[in-house]
């Protein structure tokens, strides 16, 4: 449906920063990703263990869907297109969910994989949901979690940095002069939710991540919400399925500040506008 007001500025801005329209994610790393996922990869999975048997065909459908990618098989170059009508969309359920949690104070765990684009976005969202008396989680602080990577298994540490989970690399810099580690695992999130319960609670009411912080509490049976680019079919076929509350379609890779248009739209929409 087509925007006014507000949402029409936003689109805009969507389009004019590439959050959406013709984003930086190529076509060829997109149907690559969803081939990879159709073969049961643990790397694009990212902690999601879908339900059904979704084959390459199945999951270029649901991306043209979600997203706006194109639904063409035979289209294999160029760059991605996301329709900024869907993202808008999106961040209003987004908002919803928000507001939902903040309503009844419900503790939150938030979490991120890309801390260098995305940690003033879920930091500001921690601010606006502690100032609403919703409990910022913070379990686990400083646990160590081994991950896999290209290069090998590597030590990482989990560190909380404004109220974001993230992960930072062992001798890096004191807390707060470096973004922390990129990470699509799920590994975090679920040592996160263990030592919670170990310590006898809470579990956050609702988990706000990206990559394997979204898929993973979400396939713990926890709502979880957050962004997902074209080339992580795992959050949308989790909120296809019900697994993930919301995703929401946008470039995870554009400069940070960039998403604060995104920031204060949903924090409005929630009504936790500080």
């Amino acid at each position: 449906m087509p925007t006014t007001g507000g949402g029409s500025a936003l689109r805009d801005h969507l389009v004019s920063a590439r959050l959406a329209g013709v984003v930086a994610t190529s076509r060829e790393g997109s149907l690559r990703r969803y081939r990879a996922f159709a073969a049961g990869d643990p790397r694009v999975l990212i902690g999601l263990e879908p339900e059904y048997d979704w084959r390459f065909e199945d999951l270029l459908r649901l991306m043209s869907n979600r997203c706006g990618v194109s639904a063409d098989p035979q289209h294999t170059s160029g760059q991605d297109v996301i329709d900024p009508e869907r993202t808008i969309v999106a961040l209003g359920a987004f908002a919803e969910r928000l507001a939902a949690v903040a309503g009844r104070r419900g503790p939150v765990l938030l979490g991120t994989g890309h801390p260098h684009r995305l940690l003033d976005f879920y930091a500001a969202l921690a601010a606006g949901l502690s100032a609403a008396g919703c409990e910022v989680l913070t379990p686990a602080q400083g646990r160590s979690v081994d991950i896999t990577t290209r290069f090998g298994v590597r030590t990482y540490h989990l560190e909380y940095v404004r109220g974001v989970a993230l992960m930072r690399e062992p001798g890096a810099r004191a807390s707060g002069s470096e973004p922390g580690a990129h990470t699509h695992s799920p590994l975090p999130v679920r040592i996160a939710l263990a030592a919670a319960a170990d310590a006898g609670g809470p579990l956050p009411d609702l988990v706000i991540g990206d990559h394997g912080w979204l898929c993973g509490a979400g396939q713990l049976g926890i709502e979880a919400i957050g962004p997902a680019d074209t080339d992580d079919p795992a959050p949308f076929v989790g909120e296809a399925e019900g697994t993930v509350s919301v995703a929401v379609p946008l470039d995870d890779t554009v400069r940070s500040d960039y998403y604060r248009p995104l920031t204060r739209y949903v924090l409005n929409r929630a009504c936790l506008s500080q």
